[in-house]
């Protein structure tokens, strides 16, 4: 740390600036045929991305999690990554950021039939202890070159990986076509989910092209009902529950902001033994495993997506870059966590400063019109 850091007391005095990260790597035989893309939970921030000198894409918010698809731009042998890391304008936080890929990063490798990415939502519009009804939606893309005639089939799990439900669905897909299809299923006498009782379905999802499984996803989710009634208060399965709850942020003190899920199972199970069944994860979406943790732990979570729209608390935040790019990280942010049984709340914004403004009312609504787009729950 420096006295003289251009992010100050609250980035910690710890310098910033422009970073770089190159990684090689060959791909596994066979892997030609398929479909390659390179997922970064998060980059702190302004990311670029390069495959073999081609440029990916950037993204400014440091907590959006992005994939590339890279297939087009792999040749045989050694491939190379490069990232562009961007922190130099400060101060850009109100908190100590870290700086540069302080999250996983995952190289994928699918069929060119499968699931799309970020593609299943899992729902369950009516649960009792007698039965839910499990709504799936997935979204399946092909990318081969002729047209597919394939079945999706979904399949639910107990948490002691017994089959609980099963439904195939028959689809006719063009080459360079994607479709979303809805299915329904039946769970008897469910476990539900809940702050004391978390429990916890697996969805597998297998895209059959034929009699060859071309893609398989397994998606964690939970049965639970959550209403919010202006007499009892949050109704979780038809129980008033008190939230109880504390905000946290991305990091983890001292051990800074690329945290080991241990960490957080510590602090997650600390918090729990003093009352906590709540969490807001302050002021932006959190690394996946947290909310995985939160599934599992049984925690309500308030998911913060923002802590400035046009109105900057301070000069390089994200309202520089609100304009263009709020839609898309609101969009990727719901589509990302919408399976976690934890999230019972999205927050649009922190303490945001249009909320005494004229103007404030349409920013938020159109903020709040990609949320309900998204998760219509």
């Amino acid at each position: 740390p420096r006295q003289d850091a251009p992010a100050g007391g609250r980035g910690g005095y710890f310098p910033t600036g422009i970073g770089w990260y190159r990684k090689t790597f060959r791909l596994p035989s066979g892997a030609r045929a398929r479909e390659v893309s390179l997922e970064f939970d998060g980059i702190y921030m302004n990311g670029d991305v390069w495959i073999n000198g081609h440029h990916l894409g950037r993204r400014p918010y440091g907590y959006s999690s992005v994939a590339y698809d890279i297939t087009a731009h792999l040749v045989p042998g050694v491939n190379v990554v490069a990232v562009r890391v961007d922190n130099s304008a400060q101060p850009n936080s109100r908190w100590y950021t870290g700086s540069g890929i302080y999250r996983h990063t995952w190289l994928t490798l699918v069929d060119r039939l499968h699931v799309a990415h970020w593609g299943t939502f899992v729902t369950t519009p009516r649960v009792d202890s007698a039965g839910a009804d499990v709504v799936v939606r997935t979204k399946v893309e092909n990318h081969g070159a002729a047209t597919r005639q394939g079945v999706l089939r979904a399949v639910v799990l107990d948490g002691a990986g017994r089959e609980v439900g099963r439904i195939e669905t028959p689809f006719s897909l063009p080459t360079g076509q994607t479709t979303e299809l809805e299915q329904r299923l039946l769970v008897a006498t469910p476990q539900l989910w809940s702050v004391e009782t978390p429990n916890l379905y697996a969805l597998r999802t297998e895209v059959l092209d034929g009699q060859r499984a071309a893609d398989a996803v397994t998606t964690p989710f939970g049965i639970r009902s959550i209403a919010f009634d202006k007499d009892r208060g949050f109704l979780l399965n038809g129980q008033r529950v008190k939230m109880n709850g504390v905000n946290l942020h991305h990091d983890a003190g001292a051990v800074g902001a690329a945290v080991p899920e241990r960490v957080w199972e510590r602090r997650l199970l600390a918090l729990k033994a003093m009352g906590v069944n709540a969490i807001r994860t302050a002021h932006n979406p959190p690394a996946p495993e947290f909310l995985d943790l939160c599934d599992r732990l049984g925690f309500l979570v308030m998911a913060e997506a923002f802590d400035e729209w046009t109105f900057g608390k301070v000069p390089e935040g994200y309202h520089k870059y609100f304009a263009e790019w709020s839609e898309r990280d609101v969009t990727d942010f719901v589509r990302r966590d919408r399976n976690h049984p934890s999230i019972v709340l999205w927050s649009a914004g922190n303490e945001i400063g249009e909320q005494d403004t004229p103007d404030g009312v349409p920013v938020l609504r159109r903020l709040l019109d990609i949320f309900h787009r998204e998760d219509p729950t």
